[in-house]
């Protein structure tokens, strides 16, 4: 089963030409979808990345990522 990962365009926290070849890099099948998630509050203040149905977050981009591995399949 591919990994559903979507990010927001709109958040401060992270950069979308470097977090997505970050994350396909480690989930190569994920289809990532980008987009408005309606997270606008925690958006604003952190970074975060939806994986397969879980918000997680950080204070920055690296420490998303780092975050975010315990949830691909």
């Amino acid at each position: 089963m591919a990994n559903d990962i979507r990010v927001c365009e709109k958040c401060k926290h992270t950069k979308l030409k470097s977090i997505i070849p970050k994350l396909q890099k480690m989930a190569p099948d994920a289809e990532i979808k980008v987009g408005c998630k309606s997270y606008c509050g925690p958006c604003g203040k952190r970074a975060f990345v939806y994986i397969n149905g879980r918000y997680v977050s950080a204070p920055t981009e690296e420490e998303v990522l780092a975050k975010v591995t315990p949830f691909i399949k």
